[in-house]
């Protein structure tokens, strides 16, 4: 599979073929067609609140834990198209589902297409990207049965 998941914490995850297919559905939906024709990789990692907070700090300069980051690369190589990294801390994702009164796996699979439309170069710094990046989310999440994440409840 060309998405690889790497799991570092011993926090409960999503098993990672459901990590893998929601990143591959954020990847299928979001890329451009001419950049899905080709081989393409991309690794999803699942770490803890000090990772996160260790990479949020060093990157972002935010000395906290979050529940999503990106790291594009968008490299063309011989064999394949590597898209980049994302990295979701599972206990940040399981204390916002159990606050905002969501199940944690669809949490979890929002963030993980979150974190990869980001790497496909979607943002949310203006209202219009974030309606486009938003509707994408919608839409992806709904073809597994998970409700909108920014509605009610």
């Amino acid at each position: 599979m060309p998405v690889d998941v790497q799991i570092a914490t011993d926090q409960n995850t999503p098993a990672a073929a459901c990590i893998e297919t929601w990143a591959a559905a954020a990847l299928a939906r979001g890329a451009p067609a001419a950049a899905q024709a080709r081989a393409w990789e991309l690794c999803v990692r699942v770490v803890d609140e000090a990772e996160s907070r260790q990479l949020n700090h060093t990157y972002r300069r935010r000395d906290v834990p979050t529940n999503v980051l990106s790291f594009p690369a968008d490299v063309d190589l011989p064999e394949a198209r590597l898209w980049g990294d994302v990295v979701v801390c599972a206990p940040v994702v399981q204390g916002e589902a159990e606050a905002q009164g969501k199940r944690y796996n669809d949490h979890f699979a929002h963030m993980v297409v979150h974190g990869v439309l980001h790497l496909l170069g979607y943002d949310h710094e203006s209202a219009a990207e974030a309606s486009a990046m938003e509707r994408l989310e919608i839409t992806i999440l709904d073809g597994f049965g998970i409700s909108d994440p920014y509605g009610e409840g």
